[in-house]
């Protein structure tokens, strides 16, 4: 999920036969495999113990003197049964055949075999292979998470390496804290991360959201109450500050609580103790305060809608939780993290991350950040893929946009449609078959393609600029694919793979 090319897992090819052997190495090599031909099954054996958990998958004949293919088969899942081996059979040879896929084989082929086929065979057995790897090590590391003293943040961007440590540090002192962050950001989380670091992991964690509750309730919510203190009032009631004696107390959105609470809060904050609502006598209380706001306070406090003596009092330490979009590169550790945690909880596998999707979740701007992140992980399990879909819109079935939030669209279509026109202004008239009569110049095709792609995501130009560099090499070679391959420095088979993503074909532009 993290890098869809090919070069990052290896192809074992094990063959006695160095022709075949050579042969098929070099169709898996042209299609941007990493391969590695071994004449011998105790080769490759030796290779998968040394290298465990092996990144990549095994291609093997069968008949080989000394071990043979199905014991290579067998050897390699008592190392680790995930690894997809690959079987190639004789013509004909239907037992083997039986008795390979009995055994737990990936795929058989036979021999002499279709290249295409085989390369069909390799690319669904590494996309398993990478996707078994990647769960594998999220759920490692979630079993670390949870033998540790306390939880991690998911991330290894520097913002969110630097905010982990900044945790840790303030874990270790019992100073009251303020988190500031957008909608979505993850500042509950952090809060409990503060607080089962420190040392009163073993008390409560108590969260109240001052926005989620009624004025004439949170202040019977904060403080509790005796009984008959008001009306309604039938018996005692212990209130959060108390409960969370000894532990922490987390106030999410802290701007939202009423004027004539804060004034209260604030003296919570510098004695220590409290009175039930209805009771004189003062309770000590030993706790830590986290707040949370989506809001600059301080801005809140010039505009006289906080209090700003209490945000000087909570701002003893101010913890920033960047947005989503600040640390990018964390996207895909994410949106694992949370697809484990989904299908742990709801015994479904998670599927595959397809080429659109990857590119969806890369380009979308997460207005609703890590929160949004996790629901759309979510689905993915829930539904057995997004196919691209990512936006809040999937529940109406409309796709929306990477990146925008505005009307739904296609967004290849929308990009493609763009670079049609682009092109088409650059190239001159096109006949009757759709070639274009004459191709332009480089330089003019990319003003097109630029000024066609202006209010797109940086990676739908990268895929915009991509096509019309396509188009132009196979209008420049009549629609000769290897001359187009030439022209692209592009490996055939990475040449059709690009046609069919952008929805080409070379058929238009041959004479």
């Amino acid at each position: 999920m993290s890098d869809v090319t090919n070069t990052d897992m290896q192809v074992l090819v094990v063959d006695d036969e160095p022709h075949l052997r050579d042969s098929l190495s070099q169709s898996l090599m042209l299609a941007d495999y990493r391969t590695r031909p071994l004449a011998s099954a105790e080769q490759a054996l030796a290779i998968l113990r040394a290298e465990a958990p092996f990144e990549g998958v095994v291609v093997t004949d069968i008949r080989m003197p000394g071990m043979d293919g199905l014991s290579l088969l067998h050897a390699a899942h008592a190392v680790d049964d995930e690894l997809p081996v690959i079987v190639m059979t004789g013509h004909g040879d239907i037992d083997t055949a039986v008795a390979a896929m009995q055994a737990g084989a990936w795929d058989f082929i036979e021999k002499p075999f279709d290249r295409e086929r085989m390369l069909d065979g390799v690319r669904r057995a590494v996309a398993a292979r990478r996707l078994a790897l990647e769960n594998r090590s999220l759920r490692e590391q979630l079993d670390t998470q949870r033998n540790s003293a306390g939880p991690r943040l998911v991330g290894s961007s520097d913002i969110m390496q630097r905010l982990d440590a900044q945790v840790s540090r303030l874990a270790a002192v019992d100073a009251d804290t303020l988190l500031y962050g957008e909608t979505g950001a993850g500042k509950d989380r952090v809060a409990r991360c503060l607080h089962e670091r420190s040392a009163r992991a073993s008390k409560p964690f108590v969260a109240l959201n001052c926005g989620g509750m009624p004025e004439t309730l949170i202040e019977s919510e904060l403080f509790g109450h005796e009984k008959g203190a008001f009306t309604g009032a039938s018996e005692r009631r212990i209130g959060k500050l108390e409960h969370a004696d000894g532990g922490t107390l987390f106030l999410d959105e802290i701007e939202s609580m009423p004027m004539s609470l804060q004034i209260k809060l604030l003296r919570v904050l510098q004695e220590r103790s409290i009175e039930r609502l209805g009771s004189n006598t003062p309770r000590p209380i030993d706790i830590r305060v986290i707040a949370a706001t989506k809001r600059d306070l301080r801005e809140a406090a010039s505009a006289g809608e906080f209090r700003e003596d209490l945000y000087y009092r909570l701002n003893v330490v101010t913890l920033y939780l960047p947005p989503l979009r600040e640390h990018a590169e964390d996207i895909l550790q994410l949106f694992r993290h949370f697809a484990i945690l989904a299908s742990e909880r709801t015994s479904l596998e998670v599927p595959p991350l397809d080429a659109t999707t990857l590119q969806a979740l890369l380009a979308h701007d997460w207005p609703g950040n890590v929160r949004e992140l996790r629901n759309c992980a979510e689905r993915h399990v829930l539904l057995g893929g997004l196919e691209g879909n990512i936006g809040d819109s999937m529940a109406e079935g409309r796709p929306l946009t990477a990146g925008t939030s505005g009307p739904a669209v296609n967004s290849t279509e929308a990009t493609r449609e763009a670079v049609r026109e682009g092109i088409t202004a650059g190239m001159g008239e096109r006949d009757a078959s759709g070639a274009p009569r004459e191709s332009g110049e480089l330089g003019e095709l990319e003003h097109n393609v630029k000024a066609a792609t202006q209010a797109q995501s940086l990676p739908q130009r990268m895929e915009a600029f991509e096509a019309a560099l396509i188009r132009e090499a196979l209008a420049a070679s009549k629609g000769q694919v290897v001359m187009a391959c030439e022209r692209l420095g592009l490996p055939r088979k990475t040449l059709y793979d690009k046609l069919k993503k952008h929805g080409l074909s070379a058929e238009p532009y041959r004479a």
